[in-house]
């Protein structure tokens, strides 16, 4: 039995099997980035003033892994908030390391300047990390989507066959999600936050030269870490954390109906996709689960909790709230979890389509999948009117058994126009089915070239 007061991680993958790929969030990461947001203070401090001096020579000093975390921990629990036992031990290792440079360490922040700017920083270098998988899953899809743009398959709507398409076209349509999904996260800003305790940066301002110094430092600390300078502090304004809270569930949510899809397609009355390998089931040795996707569609519909947690806390009071701040943490950081998670999983699937199966599916739906197509070509040539009525006879006549869809349909339109002919062949379906898988094919392709650049 472990002891309730055991330091180990609460949470080490025993509910949580992609664990593993979330280590850019982590704790350890955002121990991390806490530590680097005080050293880049510290050094734009020394850098403001001139010379190296004590504070810059402790801004090297700084070292996470000799932080006593039980300290952390419990100095968490007693003041709320991580920063204030964090600065008490980098104020003693800066101390050691340089006699007089303590004052320095934290000057003229507040709690939440270090915390938001490392949970920014926890983000951005999370999205980085991640965008890494989203690519290599849109390089699988695109191939995929080349190589069955011809696969003649059936498409559904509302949980019924509705008309013919290809697996190609489908395969585009997630691989468009995936592209959206990595636009969207390539447009964010990651700024950094200094405001000191109101957020008008006055402390900072009467500890500098007394004009401006709030200013200048917040540009100097931003340009270290690599972060934005929004030009003014965000402690209440909380749109910058929402707006990467959203991008890191959309992308969540694009994955998750990619996922939803594959266990729809590799059902096995439908078994038009299968995987290598598969998960196991406890009861039945014969089973071969789809466990990746899966956990994509798990990941998908654990997102939105997160995210409208997010959205409440944004709704603050004061220049510092009792409560939402602090709800927003968790929330923000399990956002970016599913985010590392969710790409690091898409970037191993590698769905292969049997192409018996998709005929077979195709085949069930009968000709009458294109009565869409017969529609649209009669009204050109013989009105609406006419057409909703012809096709809906030969609708009639193709559900009685009374002849096929397509050959009913040829009938009545030449009889009711003599010579009138109807292409109902695969061709069309593959003309429109291609230029999808073209635009989707270059949409991705453009994203990847300003990788090159």
């Amino acid at each position: 039995m472990t002891d309730a007061s055991d330091a180990a991680a609460f949470d080490w993958g025993l509910l949580e099997p992609l664990s593993r790929h979330a280590g850019p969030a982590s704790d350890d990461a955002l121990l991390a980035a806490l530590v680097d947001v005080e050293r880049a203070l510290l050094q734009a401090w020394a850098d403001e003033d001139g010379t190296p001096g004590p504070a810059g020579i402790a801004a090297d000093a700084f070292d996470p892994a000799k932080l006593d975390r039980a300290a952390l921990r419990d100095g968490t629990r007693a003041g709320g908030v991580v920063v204030i036992p964090l600065v008490e031990q980098l104020r003693r290792q800066a101390e050691a390391a340089a006699p007089g440079s303590s004052d320095w360490v934290h000057r003229g922040a507040t709690s939440q300047d270090v915390l938001d700017s490392a949970l920014i920083l926890t983000a951005k270098r999370a999205i980085v990390h991640a965008r890494g998988g989203l690519l290599a899953a849109g390089r699988r899809l695109a191939k995929l989507a080349d190589e069955e743009r011809s696969t003649l398959t059936v498409a559904r709507t509302l949980g019924q066959q509705a008309g013919a398409t290809t697996f190609g076209a489908a395969a585009s349509s997630w691989l468009d999600g995936i592209t959206a999904a990595i636009r969207q996260l390539e447009n964010l800003d990651f700024p950094v936050q200094l405001g000191g305790s109101v957020g008008t940066g006055e402390a900072i301002d009467v500890l500098g030269s007394g004009t401006a110094d709030s200013d200048r430092l917040r540009a100097a600390t931003a340009r270290l870490l690599e972060l934005d300078d929004p030009g003014n502090a965000w402690h209440a304004e909380r749109s910058p954390v929402l707006r990467i809270a959203q991008a890191a569930a959309t992308a969540v949510a694009s994955l998750g109906r990619y996922g939803r899809d594959l266990v729809f397609l590799s059902r096995t009355e439908i078994g038009e996709v299968r995987f290598a390998g598969g998960g196991r089931s406890s009861a039945m040795p014969h089973k071969r689960n789809p466990v990746e996707a899966v956990l994509l569609t798990a990941n998908a519909l654990r997102a939105p909790g997160l995210l409208a947690t997010v959205h409440t806390a944004a709704v603050s009071s004061d220049a510092r709230p009792a409560g939402e701040w602090h709800a927003e943490w968790q929330a923000f950081r399990g956002l970016l979890r599913l985010l590392l998670e969710s790409a690091a999983v898409a970037a191993e699937l590698d769905p292969v389509v049997d192409h018996e199966a998709a005929e077979r599916s195709r085949r069930a739906g009968g000709s009458e999948l294109l009565a869409e197509r017969a529609s649209a070509l009669l009204i050109g040539s013989i009105g609406r009117d006419a057409a909703d009525r012809l096709v809906r006879e030969a609708l009639d006549r193709h559900r009685t058994g009374v002849a096929d869809f397509a050959a009913a349909v040829a009938q009545l339109a030449a009889a009711e126009r003599p010579g009138l002919q109807l292409d109902l062949g695969d061709g069309p379906t593959l003309a429109a089915a291609g230029r999808v898988v073209d635009a989707s094919l270059a949409r991705f392709a453009t994203l990847e070239a300003g990788d090159d650049q």
